[in-house]
C-alpha cells in the first residue's frame, strides 16, 4: 500500500511522515507540488503504471498547481480517478473546502494536524476504496462470465443456410449481453429443414440460460421426431418440468416451429403464441402465419394444432420476434403495414443483406428496448 504526500512545506512534509510511520504506514512518498506527483503518476504517459497508489494526502493552497486543480487532473486521467484524496489544508473557508470536496476529495483534515484525527480519517477512506477496489474486481469478473455465456449463446445459433432449394438468414439484436430470443435450423433430410425462432420470457441471465437449455432439448427431439405438434408438445412437457420446481416465476416462450419440405412444396407450423409471421406465396397470395396454440410452458398441458401451406413455385417467409413490431411502433410506423410489405418485397440474394434493415433503419435499431431477431427464409 502507497501513500503519496503532496505539501509545496517542508516541514508539514516530515510531520505527516513521522505520523505516518508511527502508525505503521513504511510506503508513502512525498512530494513539494503536485506537478512532482503528476511526473511520478505518470499521468500524460500513453502507458502508466499500474496501481500508482492506494491514497493521497493533498494541500490545497500550493504555489503553480493548487490542490483542487490537481484533484481535477487525478479524476479526468483513467488510471488515476479511483484514487481517493484527502486534502490537508490550513485553510478555514468553508466555500474552498467544499469546492475541494466538490472536485473528487474524499475528505479533509484541517491544519495543524491532529494525529488522531488524521489516522482515523485515513482508515475510513482506505477501508472505503478496499470495498471498491473489491466490487469493481468482482464487476469485471461478473463482466468476462457474461461476455463468455454471451459467447456460448451465440455459438447454439444457426450458421445461414445456401442450399439449391433452401435459403435462410437470421438478424440477432440483443437488448443486453443476454438475449431471451434464439432461433435454430436443423437438416432433417435431402429435401427437409426444421426452423425455429423462440422468444423466452424475460430479459439477461435467466431468460439465456432457459434458452440453452431449450436448444439442447430441441436438438434431440427433432432428430427422434420432427413433426411440429410432437416438438411443441413435447417442449411443453419440458418447461413444464422446470416451473414444478417451486420457483416464483414459471417459465415460458412463445415460438414458431415449423418443417419445410421442398420437395413436397409445403409447410408444416405451429405457433405458440407468437407475433405472426407471413409467408409469400408464389409471388402473389400472402399468408398469415397466426398463433395456433398457447405459449411454450404457460400451461401444463397445451393443444397443439399444426398448419400446412402449400406453395408451387415458391414461398419466402419472413419471422420476427415482439421487439420488432413494438421498436416500430415506438418509432411511429404501422408495424402491421410495415411487416406486410417486407414480407411481399423482393428480397434479391437474402444472405447478401441483414434480415432487420427490411424492416427498421439503423437508428431505429438502436433505440431498441427488447431483444430482436428476424429470419427470412426462401424455399424454391
Amino acid at each position: 500500500m502507497t501513500i503519496l504526500i503532496v505539501d509545496d512545506n517542508q516541514v508539514n512534509l516530515f510531520l505527516i511522515e513521522k505520523i505516518l510511520k508511527r502508525a505503521g504506514y513504511e510506503d508513502y512518498l512525498s512530494f513539494l507540488s503536485a506537478r512532482e506527483m503528476f511526473e511520478y503518476l505518470q499521468i500524460d504517459s500513453p502507458h502508466p503504471v499500474e496501481r500508482p497508489a492506494d491514497l493521497i494526502l493533498m494541500d490545497i493552497m500550493m504555489p503553480e498547481i493548487d490542490g483542487i486543480v490537481a484533484c481535477q487532473k487525478l479524476q479526468e486521467t483513467p488510471h488515476t480517478r479511483d484514487i481517493p484524496v484527502i486534502f490537508v489544508t490550513a485553510l478555514e473557508d468553508s466555500n474552498k473546502v467544499a469546492e475541494a470536496l466538490d472536485v473528487g476529495g474524499m475528505d479533509y483534515v484541517m491544519k495543524p494536524i491532529n494525529k488522531t484525527e488524521l489516522l482515523a480519517r485515513i482508515r475510513v477512506v482506505l477501508r472505503l476504496k478496499y470495498e471498491k477496489d473489491w466490487h469493481k474486481k468482482q464487476d469485471e469478473i461478473i463482466r468476462n462470465e457474461l461476455e463468455l455465456s454471451m459467447q456460448v449463446q451465440t455459438s447454439l445459433l444457426s450458421e445461414p443456410v445456401n442450399d439449391s432449394r433452401l435459403k435462410i438468414k437470421a438478424s440477432y439484436l440483443p437488448a443486453n449481453t443476454l438475449a431471451g430470443d434464439m432461433y435454430y435450423w436443423h437438416k432433417i433430410d435431402e429435401n427437409r429443414y426444421a426452423v425455429i425462432l423462440l422468444d423466452m420470457m424475460g430479459h439477461g441471465i435467466s431468460a439465456s440460460l432457459v434458452c440453452m437449455f431449450i436448444s439442447s432439448v430441441l436438438r434431440d427431439l427433432i432428430r427422434v421426431n420432427p413433426d411440429p405438434e410432437h416438438v411443441i408438445r413435447e417442449l411443453n412437457r419440458w418447461m413444464g418440468s422446470l416451473n414444478n420446481r417451486k420457483q416464483p416465476i414459471p417459465h415460458y416462450f412463445t415460438a414458431i416451429y415449423m418443417v419445410i419440405d421442398s420437395g413436397k412444396k409445403t409447410i408444416e407450423y405451429v405457433n405458440a403464441g407468437h407475433p405472426s409471421g407471413y409467408a409469400f406465396i408464389d409471388g402473389h397470395q400472402l399468408a398469415e402465419l397466426k398463433s395456433t396454440t398457447w405459449a411454450v410452458g404457460f400451461f401444463e398441458t397445451i393443444d397443439v394444432e399444426k398448419k400446412v401451406i402449400t406453395y408451387e413455385d415458391s414461398a419466402q417467409l419472413l419471422l420476427f420476434t415482439d421487439g420488432v413490431p413494438e421498436t416500430a411502433e415506438k418509432n411511429g410506423l404501422a408495424e402491421v403495414d410495415r411487416l406486410k410489405e417486407a414480407a411481399s418485397a423482393d428480397w434479391g440474394n437474402i444472405l447478401e443483406q441483414e434480415p432487420i434493415d427490411l424492416l427498421l433503419s439503423g437508428e431505429q435499431q438502436t433505440v431498441a428496448d427488447d431483444d430482436m431477431c428476424v429470419v427470412l427464409i426462401r424455399a424454391t
